[in-house]
């Protein structure tokens, strides 16, 4: 069943301020994106009762921490001081090995990174102290709602509430993320994210790092992070973060594409009864195709910028692939990188759940398809 109420702009605006008492959002450059999001989710994604609901939620508290982002910083003007050194930015097609070694590389004793609760609550709750708890507390529960509504996930992607997350997260509150075309089927809003300028929203990603790393005194480490939706900005990525190199983690899209389909699926399905695998699969398979086209041309502008690592590295030798990219980052591996390697990959035995099948057919695609259209990625880097 397809609800016929509109989301509405002016409305999410108006719950936001009257949410948190404020009103100033701050310079308005975000509501082109909101404004084509919105736009195609009332058009394109078919949302269902409970999708609209949580979608409506879900994007007032977007941006009610837009608002509450700018009351912090007016009331506590040295955030903007704050200096952010990020180290990396993982990225490669999703379902690359990227997860796992952003977990690992988030051990090491020399790096910091975006965790799930954080991202999930960036900014403290009114009379919260610094432990954070009733943040982390919000995001165990909705951790819980999430594994409820989208019971096939954590077969598909471990999530830890407590654990490193993707910085795209944050990106949400800029209404330009890959989350949404990942989460609804909103092609319109996928087509706008792969031809705009995201230079605003990766300045206040900066913004949002200033503001984690004020939370906690003494977290002056260099980040890791991580999330596929990197690979639309590359560009941008390396001039915001000016001493970042690119991670790429290089996996065939024969089984990539599929195994993100499959993902997809099972992500919209919480929102729409009409997540349908064959549109899904035909449209992350053109997008990717784009995607890594785009990606190469800005490797060979900057190619002293990226970090190479197979997914087959990754999986059958994880320990050396961590060190190897410490290395390439100009921190070595010492006895402590080394212990805390070991302990993660221990942890991540006792926290993966069941595995998940897929065939390209599920999907409307096919090997020789993929293998043709990917073939200009495939013979360079695998």
């Amino acid at each position: 069943m397809t609800v016929t109420t509109a989301l509405n702009v002016e409305e999410l605006l108006a719950k936001a301020s009257a949410k948190t008492g404020l009103s100033d959002f701050g310079d308005d450059w975000f509501r082109e994106p909101l404004d084509v999001l919105v736009t195609s989710l009332n058009t394109e994604a078919a949302l269902s009762p409970l999708g609209f609901e949580l979608t409506k939620h879900r994007l007032t508290a977007l941006l009610a921490d837009r608002l509450r982002l700018r009351e912090l910083q007016r009331q506590n003007p040295s955030v903007l001081d704050v200096e952010v050194r990020v180290a990396a930015e993982i990225c490669g097609l999703p379902r690359t090995g990227s997860t796992l070694l952003h977990r690992l590389l988030a051990a090491s004793p020399q790096l910091t990174s975006t965790l799930s609760w954080e991202v999930a609550y960036p900014l403290p709750f009114p009379g919260e102290g610094p432990d954070a708890e009733v943040r982390k507390r919000r995001a165990q529960e909705r951790m819980q709602m999430f594994s409820q509504l989208s019971p096939d996930f954590g077969d598909l992607h471990t999530v830890v509430w407590d654990g490193p997350e993707e910085d795209v997260i944050l990106l949400d509150r800029t209404f330009v993320s890959m989350s949404f075309d990942s989460f609804y089927w909103v092609p319109t809003y996928g087509d706008w994210l792969r031809s705009a300028d995201q230079r605003p929203a990766y300045r206040e990603l900066h913004e949002w790092l200033q503001v984690l790393q004020w939370q906690s005194p003494g977290r002056d480490r260099p980040w890791i992070l991580k999330s596929p939706h990197h690979l639309t900005a590359v560009d941008t990525v390396l001039s915001e973060f000016t001493d970042c190199k690119i991670v790429m983690t290089h996996r065939s899209p024969v089984n990539a594409v599929p195994s993100y389909a499959s993902m997809v699926r099972a992500m919209s399905s919480q929102y729409s009864e009409n997540a349908d695998p064959v549109r899904i699969g035909q449209y992350w398979s053109r997008r990717f195709a784009r995607t890594l086209q785009d990606f190469a041309a800005a490797r060979a502008e900057r190619p002293d910028r990226f970090v190479d690592v197979r997914f087959a590295d990754t999986v059958s030798k994880p320990l050396e692939v961590a060190r190897q990219v410490l290395d390439a980052l100009g921190l070595p591996a010492g006895p402590a990188d080394d212990a805390a390697f070991e302990a993660y990959l221990e942890q991540n035995r006792t926290e993966r759940h069941g595995s998940h099948s897929y065939a390209p057919p599920d999907f409307g695609l096919s090997e020789d398809q993929l293998q043709r259209d990917f073939a200009f990625y495939s013979e360079v880097y695998l």
